[in-house]
């Protein structure tokens, strides 16, 4: 593993543990734009629901647009897992920021013009999910080149803070306070903008240390077929995976299709309240993110992964019933606390136990086996609505994975594994 840093500096207090990665420029102006544009992400979640109930108001319209969007990603991440393999991360990394910023402003002048469609909002997302296919395998391959391998659990848990709070938390505010006092197409602007700033950002940066080069005769199928092979004889990888991916076709399509129609029914200034409830799921992930990164990794790092994933489900049976708004947001609050310390301990390892050469590659297959039924759920989620109740699909969807984590751990004997394999 090649990395840009040459001198050692002496442990940071543990108080403060989360914020040695910003020791280093790169990482400081990296962390500086994705910052930005997560917080596009989370205002565009909203201005993209939002201009679709404007355009359409039925569930249906809104499962087409997320299924465009997830079907996007889903298609692309292996090719982006091999990209970021074969070519610099960095450069990946500013042609998707590049690409995010010109889709939106096409999205934002259809608004302004008032000739925006349906079909033009689908095919924006389908877009937007292949970006973001080839950023996250080269996102995750990129870190570990630029900083030491004992701050990289620290930079994933200044990521899992910023992810929530901007993505989940003040840009779906931002976006409902603004697109309520104005019109959806005002707040597509915005995150054009963003998004631009964004790109300047990572222009500046400076390219990584050596890359890993592949092998000259090195082919993508054989390149693909390696990765699925380390990720079959791993079984705490596999398993994880397998878990990932069912929590994902049962839990994502209630969230992100069902939770705005369930708000706008049941509580008034719907568009305000929506990024309230996305809001206190974003300020629990990122409590959670920074409770985990300003701490060493647990011991049984595992074991506490899959707890958190698998009973922090439990609240949306709550999110199902309930017409109080404090409720609600507590419920969410809780799932994303249990959310957030999981992502920052899963992104460490897979940093962490999996070899650098191979990061790309099962990088891109975390993608897209956990992912591979988000585009399903979404696009049954609104039919299934018709018949059958918010009630009993947000129980379902608060219990299945509580089932589905004791299963994965006792498959892939977590708890023997993670002892085998202790991480200081």
């Amino acid at each position: 593993m090649s990395t840009d840093y040459h001198i050692e500096t002496p442990a940071a207090d543990a108080r403060w543990r989360v914020l040695a990665p910003f020791r280093f420029r790169e990482y400081r102006l990296l962390i500086a734009a994705v910052s930005l544009s997560i917080f596009a992400e989370g205002m565009w979640a909203v201005v993209m629901t939002l201009q679709v109930i404007a355009i359409d108001d039925d569930p249906t319209s809104l499962s087409l647009v997320a299924t465009c969007l997830g079907l996007g990603l889903v298609a692309f991440v292996l090719v982006g897992g091999l990209a970021a393999d074969r070519l610099p991360q960095r450069g990946i990394i500013i042609v998707v920021e590049l690409v995010n910023t010109t889709v939106v402003s096409v999205i934002a002048a259809l608004g302004f013009a008032g000739t925006l469609q349906i079909w033009h909002l689908a095919i924006a997302a389908g877009a937007l999910g292949v970006a973001a296919a080839f950023f996250f395998p080269a996102y995750s391959a990129l870190l570990p080149r630029i900083l030491p391998a004992e701050q990289l659990l620290a930079a994933n848990g200044v990521e899992g803070v910023v992810r929530p709070v901007f993505q989940r938390a003040a840009g779906p505010a931002v976006a409902g306070v603004l697109i309520g006092a104005t019109f959806p197409a005002a707040g597509a602007l915005v995150v054009a903008i963003l998004f631009a700033i964004g790109l300047a950002l990572l222009i500046a940066t400076r390219p990584a240390g050596t890359r890993v080069v592949p092998q000259p005769k090195s082919h993508l199928l054989r390149d693909l077929r390696e990765g699925f092979a380390f990720v079959w004889r791993t079984p705490w990888l596999l398993w994880t995976l397998l878990f990932a991916s069912v929590f994902v076709l049962v839990v994502l399509g209630p969230i992100e299709v069902l939770l705005p129609f369930i708000v706008g029914d049941r509580f008034a200034d719907g568009e305000k309240t929506y990024g309230l409830v996305l809001a206190f799921f974003g300020l629990g992930s990122a409590l959670g993110a920074l409770t985990v990164s300003s701490r060493r990794l647990p011991r049984r790092y595992l074991t506490v992964m899959m707890t958190m994933w698998g009973l922090g489900s439990i609240p949306l049976a709550v999110v199902g019933v309930t017409s109080s708004f404090p409720v609600m947001a507590l419920a969410t609050f809780v799932i994303g606390v249990t959310d957030g310390a999981g992502m920052v301990i899963w992104g460490t390892l897979l940093q962490r136990r999996v070899p650098p050469q191979m990061l790309g590659r099962v990088s891109s297959l975390d993608f897209f086996v956990s992912l591979a039924f988000m585009p399903v759920s979404f696009a049954i989620i609104g039919p299934l609505s018709k018949v059958v109740s918010m009630p009993t699909i947000f129980l379902t969807a608060g219990l299945v994975p509580v089932l589905l984590a004791g299963i994965a751990m006792a498959a892939a004997r977590m708890g023997r594994d993670e002892v085998a394999h202790p991480l200081d």
